[in-house]
């Protein structure tokens, strides 16, 4: 079976155009189908519009991590109460395939820098009652003695948070499109079906042009992952984002002797319902440069700092990519969008990545040893210049609310978003203090600092 969701699937939600909703959700990965979830569950018309496939993108291939442990700091509450959402959904929804496994989170150190990240970090745990836990050389040595570390080092220590758990991407995205639908107000879902533009009056929202047609809405929420910036550019809003390639692969069915998601250098991987291990190198983004690249490069500047021995610039991105070079910048309601020319981003995955995959494995892994790897992809995710989400109305177009950004952080948090985002349309509190994740901050003369990622 395989982990992704590509063009080649059947078109599953093909509803109807309706003429008129409350609210129009432009996209259906996790952040955007979670939200069209929570407002019809609140009783809101809501049309949900995805240009390809429901979860085709990032959010069918990510780690399947729901993951507290590292979170920034604005971010951890969120991504707690997305722990405790998730906990629920299976029973909430009557999807299986929204079943949560909680398995813990585990990160090995083997440099005093690296520990040093997860003492600093442990700081933040404690302020929320995360049940994350220090470990020092001998506690890894007892507890997790089948992890080897890199050549010639040693583990002098970790972090584990036991709350954390996991769930399986691929599957998990459509079965909320489905609760979706079946919701009070039952959403209206349809693939293939871009939206290309944004109608306005007076300053505010008034609907949104399909490929389909015209649908008439007073709110719209902007959920398009790495695509969302050229949306928002044509419709005159800045919205800096960038998009890199992450790849990662599964193994062949393999015996359950490492039980959390594990965190390592060079080294990542959590167990999968299928009975395998869903792994990656965690050690190499590549970022196609684009005309973006050069208009947002001092933005980037303090990420790039932070993340530059793991970030490979490659030339250009290939056809059709988000923002590659070529691409219209500006499209009418009557023309085909590049949204259209590019139903799914189906990535080639890194040849780097998956060698390193290979060779790392039976190294970190002994008792995987001769473990082989069944299939490998690649998926491009949307990164801010702090490598935090944007969650928020945006401060330029009332009505446009914006869900993206989530910076590779996204899966495991998406149902708070949702949650988030569906009370925030609808006037009400989030819940959360949302000042670090609004539309402006890279505008407003605010500093900029990045998160982990």
């Amino acid at each position: 079976m395989t982990s992704m969701i590509t063009e080649a699937r059947p078109v599953q939600f093909s509803a109807p155009l309706p003429e008129a909703v409350d609210v129009v959700v432009i996209g259906a990965g996790v952040a955007g189908t979670a939200t069209a979830y929570f407002l019809a569950e609140a009783g809101v018309r809501v049309l949900l519009c995805e240009k390809g496939r429901v979860a085709g993108e990032q959010s069918s291939r990510n780690w399947g991590w729901v993951r507290q442990q590292g979170r920034d700091w604005a971010e951890l509450p969120i991504m707690m109460e997305a722990n405790r959402i998730w906990r629920g959904l299976a029973e909430r929804t009557g999807e299986a395939d929204l079943a949560f496994t909680e398995r813990g989170c585990l990160n090995l150190a083997s440099t005093p820098a690296l520990m040093a990240k997860y003492e600093a970090w442990h700081e933040i745990a404690k302020q929320h009652q995360l049940d994350t836990r220090l470990l020092s050389a001998e506690d890894v040595a007892r507890e997790y003695p089948h992890i080897a570390p890199p050549a010639g080092g040693r583990w002098i220590g970790g972090s584990i948070t036991p709350s954390d758990g996991k769930a399986e991407p691929f599957v998990a995205i459509p079965a909320l499109a489905r609760a979706a639908e079946a919701e009070r107000a039952g959403a209206v879902i349809i693939e293939d079906c871009a939206v290309r533009t944004l109608e306005t009056a007076g300053g505010r929202l008034t609907g949104v042009v399909t490929e389909k047609g015209r649908v008439a809405c007073k709110q719209a929420v902007l959920a398009g992952g790495a695509w969302s910036t050229h949306f928002a550019h044509n419709a005159g809003l800045s919205l800096p984002q960038l998009a890199i390639r992450s790849t990662v692969a599964r193994t062949e069915a393999a015996p359950d002797v490492y039980g959390p998601n594990i965190s390592t250098p060079g080294l990542t991987m959590r167990r999968r319902a299928d009975g395998g291990y869903t792994i990656t190198s965690g050690d190499l983004a590549e970022h196609f440069v684009s005309p973006n690249s050069f208009r947002w490069l001092g933005k980037y500047r303090k990420l790039l700092k932070l993340s530059a021995k793991d970030v490979k610039l490659t030339p250009a991105a290939p056809k059709g990519y988000p923002g590659a070079w070529g691409t219209p910048r500006r499209w009418k309601p009557d023309e085909q969008s590049p949204f259209e020319r590019r139903r799914v981003l189906n990535p080639d995955p890194s040849p780097v990545v998956v060698r390193r995959i290979e060779e790392r494995l039976p190294q970190r892994f002994p008792k995987l040893a001769g473990t082989r790897i069944a299939e490998a992809w690649a998926g491009m995710i949307d990164v801010t210049p702090d490598a935090v989400p944007y969650m928020a109305e945006d401060h330029r177009l009332p009505g446009l609310f914006v869900a993206t950004g989530l910076s590779g952080h996204g899966f495991g948090i998406g149902p708070a978003v949702g949650r988030i985002m569906a009370d925030l349309v609808r006037g009400r509190s989030s819940g959360h203090d949302l000042a670090r994740f609004r539309t402006g901050r890279f505008e407003d003369g605010s500093a900029i600092e990045p998160g982990p990622y």
